[in-house]
C-alpha cells in the first residue's frame, strides 16, 4: 500500500521514522511518501519536505512567515493528490495537519493521526474538527483514550508510548568513557540540568538552576545542551568548574545522572524512564503566565504528574521557583524516602505508558484500517 506521512518536528521526525520501519515489517510492499527529517529518509521514506523549512514557533513567527506556510499547504495538498496514498497518518503537529486533514476527509483520502494534539490541555474546541476529519486515532498516553471516549464519544486506540522504544533501541555510552570524552569529573555524582531548547527559555531557566550550585559542591552540574542552540550560547554558564557541558547528548547524560532539573515538557518523561528522581521546573513572563493559566486547565504541568494523576515529581511553577525553594526540593531527592518514593512511582508510570513496541502497534492498526 501507499503511506502519505506528515510531521513537523524533530520529535516527530524520531517517532516517524520508527513508524515508518514499522509500517514496512507489517506491509512488505510499503510505498511511504513523507513530510518529516533525516530519520524518516533513513528509514526508507521519501521525503516530500524537510521539517527544518517549516518549523515557525509563536504567534509573531507564524505571521511573519505566513506566505511560506499557506505555499507549504498548497504544495503539499498538490504532491498528495499526485501521490494519491491509501492512507495519510498525521503525527502531531496541530496546527499544520488538521487543515490538510479536512481537505483530505473532502477528497476521500483515508485519514489516520497517531500522536494526538494536545487539546487535553488548550483548544479542547478542535475536538469537533478531529471528529470530522479523521478515521481513527493513535494516541500514545493513557489518560488520552479516556478523554476522547469517556468526555468526547470518540473512539480511539491506545497504542503505548514511542519514547520507551526510542530509549531502549539506543546504544548508550559506557559511563567512564562519556566522562571522559566530555571532561566531566570521574567521581562526583552528576545532576543533570534540562533548561529546554529555546534560547529565551534556556537563559531564564539555568540562571535559575545554576543559583543553587555553592549549596552542593560535592555533586557536579552537567548542562544538557540543546542541538538547535550553538555551545557558544552556553558560555556565559560555564565559568563555574563545577558545571559541566555535553551537546545533543541528553540520555547518554540521562544514564549517568543522579538527579535533574527538568525544564517541564516531554523532558519530564524522558527523564523518568531513565529513572532519574526530578524537580520540575517552569517561569515564562508574566503575561504569558497570566495568558496560559487562562487556556490551559490542567491540574499539573508535567507529564509524569499528568500520567499518574498525582504529584509524584515536585513542580516549581512561576515565583515558586526560586533559589530557596529549588536548593529544598533537590536536596529531598538526592536520597531518603523522597528518592525512593519518586523511583517506586516511575515503575509505576511506565507499566502505565504499555510498555515496549507503540510504532509496531500503531502500524499494525494504520495496515488494518487502511
Amino acid at each position: 500500500m501507499k503511506y502519505y506521512i506528515i510531521a513537523g518536528e524533530a520529535s516527530g521526525d524520531l517517532h516517524g521514522s520508527n513508524l515508518i520501519k514499522a509500517l514496512k515489517a507489517k506491509d512488505a510492499n510499503a510505498d511511504i511518501r513523507c513530510w518529516g527529517g533525516d530519520l524518516m529518509q533513513q528509514a526508507g521514506g521519501t521525503l516530500a519536505k524537510h521539517y527544518k523549512t517549516m518549523a515557525f514557533m509563536g504567534f509573531i513567527e507564524v505571521l511573519l512567515n505566513i506566505t511560506a506556510i499557506f505555499k507549504n499547504i498548497t504544495f503539499c495538498k498538490e504532491d498528495i493528490q499526485e501521490f494519491n496514498p491509501d492512507v495519510i497518518v498525521f503525527i502531531d503537529y496541530s496546527g499544520f495537519n488538521l487543515r490538510i486533514a479536512k481537505w483530505a476527509k473532502k477528497n476521500n483520502f483515508t485519514t489516520n493521526y497517531y500522536i494526538s494534539p494536545q487539546i487535553w490541555a488548550s483548544r479542547e474546541g478542535r475536538i469537533s474538527k478531529i471528529k470530522r476529519d479523521i478515521d481513527a486515532m493513535y494516541v500514545i498516553l493513557p489518560f488520552e483514550k479516556e478523554f476522547y471516549e469517556k468526555k468526547h464519544g470518540f473512539p480511539v486506540h491506545f497504542v503505548g508510548h514511542p519514547l520507551i522504544d526510542a530509549i531502549s533501541d539506543l546504544n548508550i555510552v559506557d559511563e567512564q568513557k562519556f566522562r571522559a570524552t566530555n571532561n566531566l569529573d570521574v567521581k562526583k555524582p552528576i545532576i543533570a540540568l534540562l533548561p529546554g531548547s529555546r534560547k529565551q527559555e534556556v537563559q531564564k531557566m539555568l540562571s535559575l538552576m545554576l543559583s543553587i550550585i555553592g549549596d552542593f559542591q560535592e555533586y557536579q552540574f552537567v548542562i544538557a545542551g540543546a542541538p538547535s542552540l550553538e555551545k557558544d550560547f552556553y558560555t556565559s554558564f560555564l565559568k563555574n568548574p563545577n558545571v559541566g557541558f555535553v551537546s545533543n547528548l541528553t540520555y547518554n547524560l540521562l544514564s549517568t545522572s543522579h538527579a535533574a532539573l527538568v525544564t517541564s515538557g516531554t523532558a519530564t518523561l524522558e527523564t523518568s524512564l531513565f529513572k532519574v528522581p526530578q524537580v520540575v521546573c517552569y517561569r515564562a513572563n508574566w503575561l504569558s503566565y497570566q495568558i496560559a493559566k487562562r487556556i490551559i486547565t490542567l491540574e499539573y504541568i508535567s507529564l509524569v504528574n499528568l500520567i499518574m494523576k498525582k504529584e509524584v515529581v515536585k513542580e516549581l511553577i512561576q515565583d515558586d521557583l526560586n533559589t530557596k525553594d529549588l536548593k529544598v526540593e533537590l536536596q529531598k531527592i538526592l536520597g531518603g524516602s523522597s528518592r525512593e518514593k519518586q523511583l517506586l512511582a516511575y515503575t509505576e508510570l511506565e507499566k502505565k505508558l504499555g510498555g515496549k513496541g507503540a510504532s509496531m502497534n500503531a502500524a499494525e492498526l494504520i495496515v488494518k484500517n487502511a
